[in-house]
């Protein structure tokens, strides 16, 4: 695939960042696309290594050595048709997906990964340049209803499959916009919000109808899940209305930190920070949440408190830690002992290099500290790590100032009052349980009810999210038409 020498002659084609004293101004993309040319290049890059282990590790199983080498010899519709074929929203997984199959490349074993991440962006970026992207109206309809709960990624690949299969297909979404977390866990930043409402204009013109601001199943949700719900709609309703039902909302429950102090003003969950900024961004009114000319400790060293990071630098914060539980990673990956896994090593977001980020390692939140109910700093103990396990090191108790703390340690289940409003059984972890292989998989123990994505599998990656959405669509349709023909 590619050029048979290529990995020989072209170093590691990179993007391209708008400089740090630009991108903390506004909230636009600062990820500078890979022009063409050089696009083609990286593709000669791409070995014929026999084995395609970038193909394995990618959940949504994108053919990449294919695209790779039509990129290469400058064919890009043929290119976007391949991608298309496994990936929904290249769109998206080619500027948010960690990117397992880069850790994976063959040529990453003693040299610098093919950037495949920048090559599918490039694809796909071109194919709605181009107008090569194009609804996929279905040419006969079933007369089957199909509901999905969730507007998200999982929700959107089992629906627009769903659609171009011919059944009549109606996204209930409790935001008053779809994405799910594309939308509102993600900052514009690092993704444009019109890609999603430009697939959600396609989506439509397929068929698929779309409600927003409604909560299904339950009444009132907990503390730290967003809504803009204006109405409700009941399970009964769903189950009377619809020949099939897609439950893929996303694992909305954030982890909380019960230490004493959490009760202080300007302790908050990550997502009451960011997607409030989301809203801003939107123009639905300011973020009442300011981090400008305040100290922030962010508390998790993952994704989502990276996104705190730079939200925070772009308010005008005065000083960002960011803690994580865990001992620091090594700078490199020991490649003998982790390829083609994706390995632990030290990870910098764009978002660290945005200001002098502070990055505490094996260290443990005691206490939120405050004066007048206002929070004033936070109380910490380092930790040691010995076979896995942690304990604290007496004396070593430190309080760092802080104004705002962000609680940024992942989300542990889906909502239990969903499943229970639909009778779904859940598994030890309070997933949706659903097998994913075999005779009836993605169906609950509820006949016509699926569950697909973080409310089947838990917190996970996009490229999960539209592989279930996907192969859930596929065996949607097998129960609604005995057969299918879509792909999984």
């Amino acid at each position: 695939m590619g050029k048979p020498t290529g990995f020989l002659e072209y170093p590691r084609q990179a993007q391209e960042y708008a400089p740090v004293a630009e991108r903390v101004k506004h909230y636009k993309e600062f990820v500078l696309r890979l022009p063409d040319d050089k696009a083609q290049v990286q593709g000669a890059r791409c070995m014929d290594c026999g084995i395609p282990f970038c193909n394995n590790a990618c959940p949504v199983n994108n053919i990449i050595p294919d695209w790779n080498d039509l990129v290469y010899r400058g064919h890009w519709q043929r290119a976007i048709t391949v991608l298309h074929s496994t990936n929904n929203f290249p769109e998206f997984t080619g500027r948010i997906c960690p990117s397992p199959c880069e850790a994976a490349c063959t040529l990453g074993i003693n040299a610098d990964a093919v950037g495949i991440k920048s090559i599918e962006q490039a694809i796909i970026d071109r194919a709605w340049d181009e107008g090569w992207v194009r609804p996929l109206p279905a040419p006969v309809r079933t007369g089957k209803k199909v509901a999905v709960v969730g507007g998200g990624p999982a929700g959107l690949a089992a629906a627009q499959q769903l659609a171009r299969a011919g059944h009549d297909v109606t996204v209930f979404e409790k935001n008053n916009r779809v994405g799910g977390l594309l939308r509102y866990g993600i900052p514009d930043f690092k993704l444009d919000k019109r890609l999603i409402d430009r697939r959600v204009e396609q989506m439509e013109a397929e068929g698929v109808t779309f409600r927003t601001g409604v909560l299904v199943g339950v009444e009132k949700l907990p503390p730290g899940i967003a809504s803009d719900a204006r109405e409700g709609v009941s399970a009964a309703t769903l189950k009377d209305g619809f020949d099939a039902i897609v439950l893929a909302g996303g694992a909305e429950i954030p982890r909380d930190l019960t230490v004493a102090g959490r009760e202080l003003a300007g302790v908050h969950f990550a997502l009451e920070f960011l997607v409030a900024q989301n809203h801003a961004v939107a123009g639905d009114g300011a973020n009442p949440v300011s981090a400008a000319g305040c100290n922030v400790v962010v508390i998790g060293g993952g994704d989502t408190g990276s996104d705190c990071v730079g939200t925070s630098y772009r308010h005008g914060a005065k000083t960002v830690t960011q803690f994580e539980l865990m001992p620091r990673p090594p700078e490199q990956e020991n490649k003998a002992l982790t390829w083609p896994y994706w390995p632990n090593k030290l990870r910098t977001s764009s978002s660290h290099l945005e200001g002098e980020t502070r990055r505490e390692y094996a260290i443990a939140t005691k206490e939120f500290i405050g004066e007048n109910g206002k929070l004033t700093g936070v109380k910490t103990v380092r930790l040691e790590w010995n076979e896995g396990k942690m304990s604290e090191i007496a004396g070593s108790e430190q309080i760092f100032p802080a104004e705002r703390a962000f609680l940024a340690m992942g989300f542990i289940h889906p909502l239990a009052a969903l499943l229970d409003a639909f009778g779904v059984a859940k598994d030890a972890r309070g997933n949706a349980r659903a097998a994913t292989e075999g005779a009836g998989c993605y169906a609950t123990n509820i006949s016509g009810v699926f569950a697909a994505g973080d409310m089947r599998r838990g917190q996970s990656l996009v490229v999960w999210a539209i592989r279930e959405g996907r192969q859930c669509a596929r065996a949607v349709d097998e129960f609604l038409m005995g057969a299918s023909v879509l792909p999984r």
